[in-house]
């Protein structure tokens, strides 16, 4: 069998059996360690969010799989890897045509949130962003305090009727134009030409 190898590492999904997702995830951290594939796989995700669950009257946030039955794995694809990877307990192939992997797209990599880096965020302090996945998702706040080093904002919402600061990354939010009542925007450019005028 020739060697189509891309020499580019890419995400590609693969397929388990349920509830096999972590039993494939440790089998093939151990392949890798053992066949010395460091540079040819350079990570594996089983990717999980977080939700809100109601129990006995009780909520609680609560971790779940985002695909369950599905394991991202980045790796320099080739026919020497995939047979490794498909013969590996649990695995039932890659997702592609006849088993044969197609690479993700930039979208979805960003969608299943398996490269945590916003390339090009400008959030900055007093920006109102709507928060549009994780626990929080639909709720709107005002930035309060920002952190690029690990992408995350301090943003203040309100819950439960009370103002409250919350830790969102950046990966979860977006900025909203803010479109002000009439009547607040008349006020705010009147507070404006009064305070040119002195």
């Amino acid at each position: 069998m020739e060697n189509v190898a891309t020499e580019k590492l890419e995400w590609y999904i693969l397929h388990t059996y349920s509830e096999y997702e972590a039993m494939v995830k440790d089998s093939l951290e151990k392949l890798i360690e053992n066949n010395n594939l460091k540079d040819q796989v350079t990570d594996i995700k089983i990717p999980m969010e977080e939700v809100m669950e109601e129990k006995n009257g009780k909520k609680k946030i609560v971790s779940r799989k985002l695909l369950p039955s599905y394991v991202f794995i980045k790796m320099i694809y080739s026919n020497q890897l995939w047979y490794m990877i498909t013969q590996t307990r649990g695995v039932t192939g890659f997702v592609g045509p006849q088993g044969r992997p197609i690479p993700m797209k930039a979208d979805e990599i960003r969608k299943m949130r398996l490269e945590e880096f916003v390339s090009d965020a400008d959030f900055k302090v007093g920006d109102t962003v709507s928060i549009d996945a994780g626990p929080l998702e639909g709720f709107t706040g005002i930035i309060t305090k920002i952190n690029d080093a690990v992408q995350k904002a301090r943003v203040n919402i309100e819950m439960f009727g009370r103002s409250t600061d919350v830790e969102v990354e950046y990966l979860q939010m977006k900025k909203v134009d803010v479109v002000l009542p009439a009547e607040e925007e008349q006020a705010l450019a009147e507070a404006a030409s009064e305070e040119e005028t002195n």
